[in-house]
């Protein structure tokens, strides 16, 4: 399988795209302006807490207050055997913290929405092979290590570094690898926390202690392990920036490192633009005749599977069958490629055999192995949908991309033309009651227009004989839809 990372850099744009045998599977975008803040570390303020919520607002320096819960004061346990999680249970939110305390917090959420950032105390530090974790005497091992003796040679190695700065869980990209590159990481993760360590000490509180690494960088980081044939950078000064950063700490990677300097812009390989702009509509085309109707909420985001052109070559139930499997790859790659998170609800076509269920779902399980993001699905409920959920830990491409339509104000729907005309007839007759006016003039959008001119002239006429005043209709192009105004004369 060929893999590909195209990474495009503008001045105030940084976007990275993942191809899998020239189909765009992931898209990372970053704006200077808007830099992502998940993993940043900050020295905060408690502004509030809410004992009924068990939470706490935290002040970090941003607009928005951060939102801190009670169960998120803990150390990482993530990696931990289920018996050693039953220590680490939160307690009461007013025991934990105060108003006005200074506390150390890291971003685990970016904000979203009217949301501010989701915070935790559980400060982890990522590298090329470990993630810190400072107060810990615990060594954790990726479970996508397989391998009993491997995940023993890696424990036992790592566990010679832990100290009373922290413990490490040992990630995936480590498989294989020797004690001096683990040594190194190591080494390199701790003086990173002393250097928070001293700034926490001299800055005041709402201040930054710590920024994730850029985009570029971060995907660079993040993809140690995967099997990666190139990586094209089109910026010159990103490219040497790169070339030096993973010379020093992915020196495996080093040599797929290319500077595309083609004349066609990076992002037309693969067709990445167009699919990037296909990726922010509802409708999903799937190669049989079928489709996917994919719409994201504020609550969750849900999934319709049609056959639509598809009728198949043997029976029905079979036609629906091959529909719903296909249908599992394309919601796995387009649930990456819109990052969507959170609740998922899909809606496959019904199937009366449990045997078919059983094989749609395995299929869906295996399409959604290739996600890095962590997602569980819960199989078919009693009304035949399937639940399941992603981890969301930053925006959605629709939510970067795109903002709210300024003519329906997010409904996804503005009122019909019949339906504004008639609108425009009951307000003539509301201000007639209410003013004293001797004739009227309506501006509105030229398709209203039209309408008004046209399919209910006679309505309008009507109107005129009722109120005994005279109205007149002007087309107006700077008018939406909906918008009208009417004036007296």
């Amino acid at each position: 399988m060929s893999v590909e990372l195209l990474v495009n850099v503008t001045p105030s744009e940084t976007r990275v795209a993942l191809v899998e045998n020239g189909l765009l599977q992931e898209v990372h975008v970053e704006r200077q302006a808007k830099r992502g803040i998940v993993g940043n570390i900050y020295k905060g303020k408690i502004s509030r807490v809410l004992p009924g919520m068990q939470a706490a607002f935290v002040d970090i320096g941003m607009d928005k207050a951060a939102f801190l819960h009670a169960s998120d004061i803990v150390p990482h346990t993530e990696c931990v055997a289920v018996k050693e999680k039953e220590q680490f249970q939160a307690g009461n939110i007013a025991e934990l913290v105060r108003q006005g305390q200074d506390i150390m917090v890291q971003v685990v959420k970016d904000p979203l929405g009217t949301k501010g950032a989701r915070l935790t105390t559980d400060i982890t530090l990522p590298s090329r092979y470990l993630v810190f974790m400072p107060g810990s005497a615990h060594v954790g091992v990726s479970q996508r290590i397989e391998s009993e003796a491997e995940r023993e040679r890696l424990k036992r190695t790592v566990a010679g570094y832990v100290d009373e700065l922290g413990g490490y869980i040992i990630r995936t990209a480590a498989e294989g690898v020797g004690e001096q590159e683990l040594e190194q990481d190591a080494a390199f993760l701790k003086r990173l926390w002393r250097k928070i360590l001293e700034r926490k000490q001299k800055y005041p509180p709402c201040k930054i202690l710590y920024e994730d690494p850029s985009l570029a960088f971060r995907v660079v980081r993040d993809f140690v392990g995967a099997e990666l044939d190139k990586i094209r950078v089109d910026s010159r000064q990103s490219f040497d920036q790169l070339k030096r950063f993973t010379e020093e700490y992915v020196p495996e990677l080093a040599g797929k490192l290319e500077y595309y300097s083609g004349e066609s812009p990076i992002f037309d390989l693969y067709d990445v633009e167009n699919e990037i702009q296909r990726a922010l509509e509802r409708k999903v085309e799937l190669k049989s005749g079928g489709y996917l109707i994919i719409d994201q909420t504020e609550a969750m985001t849900t999934v319709d599977i049609n056959t639509g052109a598809f009728v198949g070559h043997r029976n029905l139930e079979e036609t629906i069958f091959n529909t719903n499997v296909e249908a599992t790859a394309a919601i796995a790659r387009h649930l990456r490629l819109r990052n969507l998170g959170g609740i998922i609800i899909i809606d496959f076509i019904d199937m009366q055999s449990e045997d078919h269920r059983r094989r749609v779902l395995h299929s869906l399980e295996q399409a959604l192995s290739k996600d890095r993001a962590k997602t569980n699905v819960n199989g078919f409920s009693q009304l035949g949908l399937v639940e399941m959920t992603r981890k969301r830990t930053r925006e959605s491409l629709e939510h970067v991309l795109c903002s709210e339509c300024p003519e329906c104000k997010g409904r996804g729907r503005v009122k019909t033309v019949e339906s504004v005309c008639f609108e425009i007839l009951r307000e003539i007759i509301r201000v007639n009651r209410a003013y004293d006016a001797d004739q009227f003039t309506v501006y509105a959008a030229p398709a209203v227009a039209d309408y008004l001119r046209g399919e209910e002239s006679h309505s309008l006429a009507e109107l005129e004989v009722f109120i005994g005043k005279q109205v007149r209709v002007v087309s107006e192009p700077l008018c939406g839809q909906e918008q009208f105004d009417v004036v007296m004369m």
